[in-house]
Parts: C-alpha cells; structure tokens; sequence
C-alpha cells in the first residue's frame, strides 16, 4: 500500500497543472471527468469534453462529487459496535482478523449457506469481486437487485436476439419512443442525445404516467396507468399485425415464430388494452403507426418496466416489437454495438463461480421455482425470510457491500427485525447509514477517486473508461482491497491478486495492454454493427430472432409474451386503497444515496408527494401541506406537491429518503418517508425473476391536519 502511495505522490506532483483523466462513479452511467489535484488534494473535478458519453456535462450530483470525498461525516476507520450499542473505532488488523474468525465459525457450525453476500447499487466491478469472495467462500448466496434492474430486459433480449440493443441516437431516428424511463433524472447523456435528435426532426413519444421533462418536449405524451406496459406493447402489437405495419421481407428472412404471435395477439381486443392501460384505443393505434411508419424508429426503455411481476414479458413483448416492425439492426434504430474486447463482467474467470458445485448452487435461497434456470442469484426478500425463519435453513451472517437496505428493500419494517437478528452482520460503505447502524461491523470503503478500477456501463453506449486513484484519505479500502484481506485469514488468499491492478490487467489482457498502459489514453470506444444479421445471423440458438420462444417453452414459460386479462382488471378492484402507488428518482440523489450532502439537500431538502388536482381538492389538500400516505403494510409522511400533468389516480412518493441529520439512534429517521415500509414483498411474484410488484400498489392519501 506504501509503495503505490509513493507512486501517486508523483502523480500529484506530474498532474498539478494537467488534470487526471477518470471516471465519475456515483452512478452506474460512466461520465467521463477531469480530477485536479494539487498538493494530494482534489480541488476541482470538470467534465472531460473528449469522453463520447457525456461530452463534457456532468450531472448535478456529479458536480458534487468532491463532497462525498471530504465529507465530514464521512467513514475513516473501521468500527466496531460495541455490546452497549456504542460504536467504538478497530484497526484494519483486528477487524479482518475478528470478522474472519466469526465468518469461520459460524461456517463451522452451520455451513457456509448460512452466510449470505448481499450487493448493493454499485454495478461495477465491485459486484463481481464480491461473487468471487462468495464463491471461494463456498456460499451459493449472493443476492442481486437485478431482478428489478435491468437483467429482465438483459435477458429478454439475449433470449429475443442474442444481444442488447442500444439506440442509435445519433442517426436520428424517425421515431423515438421513450418508455418508463425519466432519461431527464437519470440518464443526462441520453436526454442530451433525444433533444439533439428532437432539433434534427425526430419525431418523440413518451410513455410514462408523469409528464416529465423528456414528455415536455413529447410530439404524444402516453399518460399510462402505472403496472400496464405489458398490455400497452401487445396492444401496440396487435395494431402492427393488424394493420400489416410490420416488415415483412426481415419477419421472412430473420425471425422464427411469428405466425404464433398472429395467433396470440387477437386475443387482445384494443377496447380491452384500453381497459387495462386507461390509454384510448385511437391512441394506441396513433403510436403504433407511427413508430411503424416513420422508421428508423428506436425505443429508450427504463427501469420502470423491471419494477412489476410482468417485467420479463413485458420486455420480451418491446423486443419482439422492435423485430417486427424493421427497426432492429439498423441505422437510426435498436443495434447492436460492439464493446472493447475486454475480458467481461460476470465470467467464471473472474467470479469463480464454479468453485460452487451445481447441487450446490440449487441450494441457494429461492434457487428452485422463482426465476429462470440461467439465473443464479438468491431472491432477496426469500433472503429476509430465511434469516426470520430459518427456512430452508439458518442464515446466521450477512455480508452488504455498499447497500442501505432499510431504504431500498421492500417491506422496510421486516428488513429491519431481519437484519437485527443475525448473528454477524458486517457492512462496507462510505457513511453510517441506517442499515450500517445495525451492523457489527462497519468497514470504510474507498470513493471512486481512491482506487484504480475499468468502467464499461451496463446499458449504455459501450464505452471502456478509466478510473484514477488520485487521493488516499484516511485509512479507507477500496472493496477489492477489503476482501483481498478478509481472504487470507479465512483460507483462499491465493484467489485473490496481491494488487487490484493486476486484476485490471488481467481484464485488458485480450487488448494486449496493461493498465498502465490504458492510462495514456483512457478511453476506447465499441463500435456500432449495422447490419450485423444480414451477414452473421442473431446469435440465438436458432440463428434468428426469436419470437416464439421454443427454449422458454421447455423451461415451462410463456413462449409469447401474454396477459392474464380478468386477474389483471379484478386486481384494481379496492375501495379501502383507491390510488395507485409508484415512486420517483430524482436527479439530486442515487437511491439513498446523497441525503447528505449539504449542497444536494438545498436544492431537494425533503421528499415529495405528487397527487393530482383533482384528488387534493376532493381531500381537502393544499400544496405544501403534509399527507399520511398510506397501504395495508402502514403510512409514511411526505409534502404535498399538486402535479395537473399526471395520471390522475396514481401518487408518486419520492424514493429512497432518510434523514442523515437526525439522530443516529433512531436510525436518522428511516421509517418517517420511506417508500419501502409501504410495498410488500409477498408471493405472487414474476415467474422469471422472482420479482414482486415495487409499482401500481393499492394506497390512500389522509390529510395531516396538526403536523
């Protein structure tokens, strides 16, 4: 550690006047930026104009980054709490050697299952270091947010055409739909492509409950119910099948199964698809003429779809929405693009994850009946349950790298008595959190400005980016370094590289560079693949796109997406929870994330509710005042902002509030507006993912008159 320190002097002292190319990691996007430091301290972090993502803008949270690193409250030691609830700070040596022996014993006496490795929101190579320690560990229990982000439309579309499709912005496209994603909060960069496009004559259709800042500048504005997206894109569908808008020389020559979809998809009469979505069916029709007709057409896809029992088939229906209608594949539509050839993410190499016998692996929480045979992570809300019940069997350790629970769980109130009663509980992170307040041991985990590390966003355009340690505060670990330590005394050392970098190094191997080597330039660009079918097939089993789905079928799934019409109309039938509860993200925060941070907070200062005009003034409720929002699990408190441009049953809660200012031991106030006490985490649950609904929640709203 002393040596690679020593060499970063030197870079402080080469880079004074010329700022360290990095990348920014508060999120998962991968903006690149321009750290300067002068004399081992940061003073400013800009843009990087150069970088092909973002171009230079950073988002508002991005501009504060510097505040997370010099935070006053920020973790510098390892802390141990003590047996009257004090925490008390430990040296790195006692704390691996403690956390190790504890690891050990309970893995003696219960099996290495009982201890469980639960990832948080960092989706970098963070997570994949941690499923490595898992496996060397020999516990088939790592838990994943993937089953409501992202992985239900990687899938789908891996099973639809054997990639994941990104649209081509910069063409423009004819058309561009923007679905239940709000790109104006959470993804600047594509924001700032769709109004570029918009200024070139793109046409823009946004889909979403809420008129947003993308809806805004929307040619139609889709004000869907919350939870119906599956019903929109088979309606959507069976207008292009109706109509004859599809593509029929690409359905020929490049697609499987789509005379069973013609046979499905009358089954869904528009009358009904109005029924369910509260979208007109000549509306319906409107959008899909036009995403059919003015091609080239892409569809911007987001996080909303994942967050509903129906995600994987909703997702699966947009795939083949893309296929059919010719705007896959091409120029100004979804393509695909090839990533730096890099070794990546996820791969036994570098997860190990065949140290964990298969039997083994089946063994894992909600491993059998809940998700697809291709997915190995343990269901987090069986996770909960488990610890609560010893069912299927005991879990006694848990292990959260860089996660606040209490916030981004469902059914908040069962988290907290779970994690209050296992035996160890050990959390890596930057701030006392709630959920680091329950621990035993909380370790402090390094920024992305103290640690070297290779970002290639998940979902993005493929960009490979570098990342620069460029300060050491305190005595703060990068992840990698804290399991790489916690490895030695449990007994697989020898799995770990002694230095991250040579693990970088080991992932740029197929460039035939080092990372030293990457630092003099520090970016590299995939590439775009028009066309790529028409000469090298999809690269699915059949060599085409997959409409109908014969490897679904024989895992006994829908082959087709499809709806169940009556269970999904008799659903909304509830006279006690009259709205309809969704959640917000807002640009200012990443989930929990940033409640602290003095600047951010001054601009957002408490979270808010959205209800519409009508139903404050059926409720008597005035802009600023405060509501009881509440669902059969209990009630939460949020202000009142009167929001006209929005679906007028739905309730928007903001996501992700607690309220670091308050007093750590009542957990700054985790329970006061949290979203999550309000959302269950009950069965019936997605067939694929195991994921319950975070959306489309019955709920009521109560005035709160003597706050």
């Amino acid at each position: 550690m002393q040596k690679g320190f020593s060499r970063y002097k030197t870079l402080y002292k080469t880079f004074s006047e010329k700022p360290v190319r990095s990348t920014c990691g508060l999120c998962q996007i991968g903006c690149g930026i321009l750290i300067h430091v002068v004399g081992g301290r940061v003073t400013k972090i800009e843009g990087d104009l150069e970088h092909p993502l973002n171009r230079g803008k950073l988002c508002v949270k991005g501009k504060r980054a510097m505040d997370y690193l010099y935070h006053p409250q920020r973790l510098r030691a390892p802390l141990k709490k003590s047996k009257n609830g004090n925490w008390n700070p430990i040296t790195w040596r006692e704390a691996i050697n403690e956390i190790a022996e504890g690891m050990n014993r309970i893995k003696k006496k219960y099996g290495a299952k009982s201890v469980v490795f639960m990832r948080g929101a960092a989706k970098g190579l963070q997570d994949d270091y941690l499923s490595r320690f898992a496996n060397a560990f020999g516990s088939p229990n790592i838990t994943s947010m993937g089953h409501v982000c992202f992985i239900p439309r990687k899938v789908a579309s891996d099973i639809t055409y054997g990639y994941y499709a990104i649209g081509d912005l910069e063409h423009p496209p004819g058309c561009i739909i923007v679905w239940a994603n709000n790109v104006s909060e959470t993804l600047h960069h594509v924001y700032e492509r769709i109004k570029e496009a918009k200024k070139k004559g793109s046409f823009l259709i946004v889909i979403d409950p809420l008129r947003t800042d993308v809806a805004k500048l929307a040619d139609i504005w889709v004000k869907i119910r919350p939870g119906t997206d599956l019903a929109l894109a088979l309606g959507i569908i069976y207008v292009i099948v109706d109509e004859s808008l599809y593509d029929a020389e690409f359905i020929d020559k490049y697609t499987i199964g789509f005379e069973e979809l013609q046979k499905e998809i009358r089954r869904y009469d528009l009358d009904i698809i109005e029924k369910i979505t509260d979208v007109s069916s000549g509306l319906i029709k409107e959008v899909a003429r036009v995403y059919a007709k003015k091609r080239p057409s892409v569809i911007q896809w987001g996080n909303g779809i994942d967050h509903t029992v129906h995600n994987f088939q909703t997702a699966r229906a947009i795939c083949i929405l893309r296929a059919i209608s010719g705007n896959l594949g091409v120029p100004g539509g979804d393509m695909y693009f090839s990533p730096p050839a890099i070794k990546k993410r996820g791969i036994p190499e570098l997860t190990l994850q065949d140290l964990v016998p298969l039997e083994e692996r089946e063994k894992r929480i909600g491993g059998a009946g809940f998700m697809l045979p291709s997915i190995f992570y343990a269901l987090p809300q069986l996770v909960i349950d488990a610890i609560l019940k010893g069912d299927p069997y005991e879990v006694k350790c848990v292990y959260i790298q860089g996660g606040n629970f209490l916030l981004t769980y469902p059914n908040a109130r069962k988290v907290y008595e779970a994690l209050k009663k296992v035996e160890l509980l050990i959390v890596s992170d930057h701030f006392m959190t709630p959920t680091a307040h329950l621990a035993h041991y909380v370790l402090p985990a390094a920024t992305f400005f103290e640690f070297d590390s290779l970002v290639l966003p998940p979902y993005s355009l493929p960009v490979l980016s570098i990342q620069q340690k460029v300060v050491q505060t305190s005595s703060v670990k990068s992840d990698y370094e804290i399991l790489r330590d916690l490895s030695k005394p449990l007994g697989f050392g020898d799995l770990f590289w002694e230095e991250e970098k040579e693990c970088l190094d080991n992932i740029l191997s197929p460039l035939g560079i080092t990372f030293d080597n990457f630092r003099e330039t520090g970016i590299m660009s995939g590439k775009p693949m028009p066309h790529n079918h028409v000469n090298h097939g999809f690269p699915t089993d059949s060599g085409k796109v997959e409409i109908y789905s014969k490897k679904l079928k024989e895992w006994g799934y829908d082959p087709i997406p499809s709806i169940d019409v009556e269970r999904v109309l008799s659903s909304r039938l509830d006279t006690n929870y009259p709205f309809i509860l969704t959640s917000l993200k807002r640009s200012y925060f990443r989930h929990s994330g940033g409640k602290n941070i003095d600047a951010l907070r001054k601009k957002y200062p408490e979270p808010l509710v959205l209800i519409h005009p009508n139903v404050a003034k059926s409720l008597g409720i005035k802009e600023g005042s405060y509501v009881y929002v509440e669902t059969n699990l209990g009630r939460i408190i949020q202000k009142v902002r009167i929001e006209p441009h929005m679906h007028e049953n739905t309730v928007y809660v903001d996501y992700g509030w607690y309220f670091p200012e308050k007093n750590a031991g009542e957990l700054f106030g985790w329970d006061k507006a949290n979203i999550n006490i309000l959302i269950g985490d009950d069965p019936p649950y997605g067939e694929e993912f195991g994921t319950p609904n975070l959306r489309a929640i019955p709920c009521k709203i109560t005035p709160i008159l003597d706050l």
